[in-house]
């Protein structure tokens, strides 16, 4: 039993960061760009993140500081594909080689050395502690570590703003019908930029929690975490709650693979390769079940 529960404990903190990334990347799927750049946005948060906590000892100032960089290289990503024309894919693939090889440099420049960085000063993350009568379901969603609660409140928002005021409309309409938007004597390029930095901004929250919640930097950390966000977007049906409950899924899914190295008697590359392989069957039943239902609806026989 105590068992189960560690694994359902530890699935919501390894659910987080896919969870905010995907939300940001949801904007701007929704604006009709697909932003192939959450990795390396995420990778950027984590670096600078993890860099002033330690440098500050203040958990929120690496926070911030991981998502400045990151809309940093988001409005860079912006210019290119709003302003230049360039190729979207192209620019996103831009945007994750220039953040790895950035983090790698910078981080040999700063401390000094490769490989895992640690530093004494860099503070514990702040968790509240659940009671004793609350019970095994307070000890899963109670002592949880502030991130957790901020990525939830974050999808709650964001259904309230996508679908409850004007600027969620606009928004969705920038990706759905621009010729409207542009009738009404809007831009829809307006509103693709403000999801573009949006965007930025989640998945250097999402980056700067990975290594603030290892108290460590290694490079490449994200590892293809960023990818698996953007499964997660169309896993749960380009919806808030759809990707809340998709990066749930995943999140069990690792924090499963965690558990069980001890247990099964597999190559560890195996059991650490369980989350991705579970990405991509997900993403190919995601392909059959679209495929399938846009068949149905096509030839099925209008009502009499």
């Amino acid at each position: 039993m105590s068992s189960l529960l560690s694994v359902l404990r530890n699935a919501l903190p390894v659910a987080t960061p896919l969870l905010i990334a995907a939300l940001g990347g949801l904007l701007t799927e929704l604006t009709g760009i697909l932003n192939i750049g959450l990795e390396g946005l995420m990778l950027t948060g984590a670096f600078f993140g993890f860099l002033v906590a330690g440098m500050t000892g203040s958990v929120a100032l690496g926070a911030a500081a991981g998502m400045g960089a990151a809309g940093l290289l988001a409005l860079l990503f912006a210019y290119a594909c709003l302003k230049l024309r360039a190729n979207i894919f192209i620019s996103g693939i831009a945007v994750n080689l220039l953040a790895a090889s950035l983090t790698s440099i910078l981080a040999t420049r700063f401390f000094g050395r490769k490989g895992i960085y640690r530093t004494e000063a860099l503070p514990s993350l702040f968790k509240t502690a659940a009671a004793d009568w609350t019970g095994p379901i307070g000890r899963i969603l109670l002592d949880q570590s502030l991130f957790v609660y901020a990525g939830w409140l974050l999808a709650l928002l964001l259904s309230v703003v996508l679908y409850r005021t004007s600027f969620g409309l606009r928004l969705r309409a920038a990706g759905h019908d621009p010729r409207t938007l542009k009738a009404l004597g809007l831009r829809p390029t307006r509103y693709r930029f403000a999801a573009i930095m949006l965007c930025g901004l989640a998945c250097g929250l999402a980056g700067a929690y990975l290594s603030l919640n290892l108290e460590a930097f290694v490079p490449n950390i994200t590892a293809g975490r960023g990818w698996i966000a953007l499964v997660i977007i169309f896993l749960g049906y380009r919806r808030p709650g759809g990707i809340v409950i998709a990066s749930l899924v995943f999140g069990l899914a690792e924090s499963l693979s965690n558990f069980s190295q001890g247990f099964l008697d597999l190559p560890s590359q195996v059991i650490l390769a369980f989350p991705y392989l579970i990405s991509a069957a997900a993403l190919v039943v995601y392909s059959i079940w679209e495929y399938h239902r846009h068949f149905v609806s096509r030839f099925r026989l209008p009502p009499r």
